[in-house]
């Protein structure tokens, strides 16, 4: 059996042990080590990473109590040579500690216990046995939480039997057989765990939460510990510092900036429609004042969402159908008159295909797009040479 280095010298990074077994699994090797300091992965916490012989640990799980090693190659036999991947060691061992207190002070200050514990690449999440959190009970247990991390209380590791486990205060009763690992955090928590952890509460660094959203009847709750919290703060400050320089203000003014500016940025937009409005009425004015029911005209100035509007007013003010070509979209618009017989989807859909002009529409409009602006141009042209009448199609 594998002697778990992890918990008997939890600060070991480098050492020397022998292969116990090896064995291929599909394109990968499946190692036992003598000894060995990688975390498997469990209890929400995901392995540790690292090398054996220089082959970078792909994955370590245990079963039956045995720790296995995923490894893209074999080591060779004797003697090896391992080290574990402390930045990432380090993050999660703070990130697991961060749990159990800030899983602690949600008890202490609500009684809303901690149901599920999740430690991902960027976030860790807790759902809580509670439907809702106000932004005062997320504030004051954060401040909770940062207070014990201040005051650097002793956390301690240990084993009991599970006769004196029984008889232990536990935050959450364990469902295991045999001896127990406790992980206790000095007045504070006492838990079953078989996670890496801190030996003080300090070396945690920092609790922010981030966000907290109904999730089956409970709370998720998102949050950072340690080095993660710090980097998170560091970026946040950059985009802060980054958007009060765009805007020539002080971060402490930047949200009253930013609401005069959403203020403006709507009464400018409101205006832009109303001087859209007056400039396509004059489009479809000019557009209408050719002869013949069927306006054919080009443009390059507009997209087709701005032709469906022209040409919506067209059929409507002039009783003209109108078809219009964005050049900038390779896009053709189609609006019929109220009272031509035109099935302006089907015609639009069929006159296209030819030139390889794909879309459709109902019977008032279509729109069809090409797949470049020549054949875009050959559609019209075949339109205006067929002299194309909609009362007679």
């Amino acid at each position: 059996m594998t002697k778990k280095l992890y918990y008997t010298a939890p600060d070991v990074a480098a050492w020397t042990t022998t292969v116990t077994g090896i064995r291929q699994d599909g394109e990968t090797y499946v190692v036992t080590l003598a000894e060995t300091g990688f975390y498997p992965e469990g209890g929400g916490q995901p392995s540790d990473a690292g090398t054996i012989a220089g082959l970078p640990v792909l994955e370590v799980f245990e079963e039956n109590e045995e720790v296995y090693h995923r490894l893209p190659a074999p080591p060779g036999t004797g003697a090896v040579s391992c080290a574990i991947d402390m930045a990432r060691r380090r993050d999660h061992t703070q990130q697991h500690s961060g749990q159990h207190l800030l899983s602690a002070v949600f008890i202490e200050q609500l009684g809303a216990e901690t149901v599920s514990f999740h430690l991902g690449r960027d976030v860790v999440t807790i759902d809580l046995a509670i439907e809702a959190l106000s932004e005062q009970e997320l504030l004051a247990a954060e401040n909770r939480a940062n207070e014990l991390i201040y005051a650097n209380l002793p956390v301690e590791t240990y084993w009991v039997t599970p006769e004196k486990a029984e008889r232990m205060p536990f935050r959450k009763r364990p469902d295991v057989s045999g001896n127990v690992r406790v992980v206790e955090i000095k007045g504070i928590d006492l838990s079953a765990c078989c996670g890496t952890h801190v030996k003080r509460t300090g070396e945690i660094g920092l609790i922010k939460l981030l966000k907290a959203e109904r999730h089956r009847g409970m709370t998720r709750l998102s949050f950072l510990c340690g080095q993660r919290a710090l980097a998170d703060y560091q970026q946040s400050h950059r985009i802060v510092q980054a958007a009060a320089g765009r805007f020539g203000t002080s971060r402490g003014q930047l949200l009253e900036v930013i609401a005069k500016w959403e203020h403006e940025k709507k009464e400018l937009e409101k205006r832009l429609r109303q001087y859209e409005g007056i400039v396509f009425a004059v489009e479809g004015e000019r557009a209408a004042a050719k002869p013949g029911r069927m306006v054919i005209g080009r443009y390059s100035q507009y997209g087709a969402k701005e032709l469906q509007t022209i040409a919506r007013l067209i059929a409507d003010r002039y009783g003209k159908t109108s078809l219009l070509a964005s050049l900038t979209d390779w896009r053709a618009v189609i609006v019929k008159a109220p009272s031509s017989p035109l099935h302006a989807g089907n015609w639009l859909k069929e006159q296209a295909a030819p030139f390889g002009g794909k879309g459709g529409g109902n019977e008032r409009q279509a729109q069809a797009f090409f797949p470049s602006l020549e054949s875009l141009e050959q559609f019209l042209a075949r339109v205006e040479t067929a002299n194309i009448d909609d009362r007679s199609y």
